[in-house]
């Protein structure tokens, strides 16, 4: 349950997933958005998980079944997620890119480009079976998708 150290493919594709997007919103973030008045505590959690994160996902190996196992379904649903959150920010990319088309919902799912990212990686440490990723997404889960809701309540304060 721990992992075993070594390279995840899977996570460097994970990775690239995640930043590709984030690098172009940081060239171009959007109209309307404020990061000044950010919960000091989230923000610590949010960069501890990202850190953590991002050190587990790419140096705990894959776990690899040669063939479909029944625990194969959270590779499968966390995959899905991942690309959930990428037609998520091809979305906004489409839009006005305002910081209410950031933050609104996408399928139903409220903060979508916070809470699929987290999501989909507390199911790849699921299914890799790397108790150290979990706790890493659960972190950054605490900090990120905090503060996107925070973020949201204040665009509601506004209206």
């Amino acid at each position: 349950m721990l992992g075993h150290l070594g390279f995840s493919s899977i996570g460097l594709i994970y990775m690239l997933m995640l930043e590709v997007p984030n690098i172009m919103w940081a060239r171009y973030k959007s109209e309307g958005y404020e990061p000044s008045d950010e919960n000091k505590v989230l923000l610590v959690f949010e960069r501890a998980g990202q850190v953590l994160c991002t050190m587990t996902i790419l140096f705990f190996s894959d776990y690899s079944p040669h063939s479909f196992e029944p625990w194969t379904v959270w590779l499968f649903v966390s995959s899905l997620l991942m690309i959930l959150y990428e037609i998520n920010w091809i979305r906004y990319f489409r839009s006005k890119q305002t910081v209410i088309d950031f933050y609104r919902s996408f399928l139903g799912i409220p903060v979508p480009g916070a809470l699929l990212p987290v999501v989909a990686f507390l199911l790849l440490g699921i299914y890799g079976k790397v108790i150290w990723l979990i706790v890493s997404a659960i972190i950054l889960g605490i900090g990120h998708i905090g503060i996107h809701l925070q973020h949201i309540k204040s665009l509601n304060g506004k209206k």
